[in-house]
């Protein structure tokens, strides 16, 4: 672990208030944050703005997949907006990757850094049953390794994936690709709808860079204690 803020806080909420509200009870020294599908459907680039005036870097989760012009111009809208990291579905293919880091590359300045292009791979959610439903056969860490490679020959920065993967991924791709691990629940907390999960401890023990967590911080009576102990179990794991 070689980030001092390997944690990134998602805002999954419906509305401005209560993000906001949550925003003011967190520290932008100590963690980043998450805007998803939802929110930003409900509020637009306004809010990445927001975040950013309150001195948050953000990563934008909108898992961009579709034709390589198409994606390429999404990702370089998003690096007007100066967010932090962006994503595209590796089942989007080479191509779409490629014309993904062509656009980024172009845009980026000394002014104005490129932000880091990930890849989903295998949404945490699934399992080796949800796979095989929609014609993927095989285990979700198969998939999620073939994609992780696709991906890095492509020009990604690093990969989404579960924990469960990370050290798998880690071993083939080596130091520098960096691994984005949602999936991670502190022992105890609920597991809600996710199936390949791990405690914070045990996903950065396994490779990961970052630890995306949502409902133990956003959902915790304090979050900032929250994000406190999770800070914490992972102080002990670096020692």
């Amino acid at each position: 672990m070689t980030d001092p803020k390997p944690i990134i806080v998602a805002l999954d909420v419906a509305a401005k208030a209560p993000a906001l509200a949550l925003v003011e009870r967190l520290d932008p020294a100590r963690c980043r944050l998450k805007v998803g599908n939802e929110l930003f459907t409900r509020l637009g680039p306004s809010i990445v703005r927001t975040l950013h005036k309150r001195g948050f870097e953000v990563f934008l989760d909108l898992k961009f997949h579709d034709i390589p012009n198409t994606v390429a111009a999404a990702c370089a809208a998003a690096a007007d907006l100066g967010v932090w990291m962006l994503n595209v579905h590796c089942t989007g293919g080479a191509a779409m990757i490629a014309a993904a880091r062509a656009r980024l590359d172009q845009v980026g300045g000394a002014r104005r850094p490129v932000p880091r292009l990930i890849g989903v791979t295998v949404l945490t959610s699934l399992d080796a049953d949800d796979l095989a439903a929609v014609g993927c056969p095989g285990e979700p860490r198969e998939r999620v390794l073939r994609l992780a490679e696709l991906g890095r020959r492509a020009g990604l920065d690093g990969v989404v994936c579960s924990p469960q993967e990370a050290a798998l991924v880690r071993r083939a791709l080596g130091p520098g690709f960096l691994l984005v691990t949602p999936g991670v629940r502190p022992a105890g907390a609920a597991v809600g709808d996710q199936k390949r999960v791990m405690t914070p401890a045990q996903a950065i023990a396994a490779g990961a860079d970052y630890l995306v967590i949502g409902r133990p911080i956003t959902g915790a009576p304090d979050p900032a204690a929250a994000l406190a102990a999770i800070e914490q179990e992972l102080t002990v794991v670096a020692a």
